[in-house]
């Protein structure tokens, strides 16, 4: 495990809409641009292989605005294709807060960070006692028959209560803003209830029905 005096004060980012990377959790990414090619060899020469994931801020006047909370991921795979790309695998570190953005020489973007406010990310796997896992799937059932979707319910259903929902927060397709507030809240349970209400809401389609009490 990673300790709060092995991370860096400076990180490559990579502001990716939509992309969600949590703690302890893995995201697989497709590396092509020559840029971002560069970040990836830059990180894997570095003690730590560390990569900062970063959503662009929906600032009209900006378009190069970041949102002020990431997470940091450490390079735990990769593979290089013939043509020169790479498949690698983040595993989520800590989440950490953009100070300014770092002038310099490098193709890619760099930010100096803060990771205050965010040692629990460090810690063990969070649970969530409040938790009725009866509920939640039954509601998630509902959710992937009316959107066409499949998984593998028994490993839903043997996921503990991070695993399960961290992952769901992660590959279920909500809006970049959405999926910033799953990011940014500040327990499991919180994003647990976050994640109802995103599911709820794509369920009702304005209806006001389906709700999860």
């Amino acid at each position: 495990m990673m300790q709060p005096a092995d991370l860096p004060e400076t990180v490559a980012v990579f502001p990716l809409p939509g992309a969600l990377l949590l703690p302890r959790a893995r995201l697989p990414l497709h590396i092509f641009e020559p840029r971002y090619l560069q970040m990836l060899e830059d990180a894997l020469k570095t003690p730590q292989r560390i990569i900062g994931m970063v959503q662009p801020a929906p600032v009209p006047s900006n378009d190069q605005a970041l949102h002020a909370i990431g997470c940091a991921g450490r390079v735990t795979q990769f593979s290089e294709t013939e043509d020169g790309r790479y498949l690698i695998t983040l595993t989520g570190i800590s989440r950490f807060r953009v100070q300014h953005e770092v002038e310099g020489f490098a193709p890619y973007r760099r930010c100096e960070i803060s990771w205050c406010g965010f040692e629990r990310d460090l810690g063990k796997c969070e649970t969530d006692q409040a938790f009725d896992r009866k509920l939640f799937l039954d509601l998630l059932h509902r959710f992937f028959a009316s959107q066409q979707l499949s998984t593998d319910w028994d490993s839903l259903t043997d996921a503990d209560d991070e695993l399960l929902v961290n992952s769901l927060s992660m590959l279920l397709d909500f809006d970049p803003e959405d999926k910033q507030a799953l990011l940014e809240a500040p327990c499991l349970r919180t994003r647990r209830e976050t994640l109802v209400t995103l599911i709820e809401f794509a369920m009702r389609g304005g209806s006001g029905e389906e709700a999860l009490q």
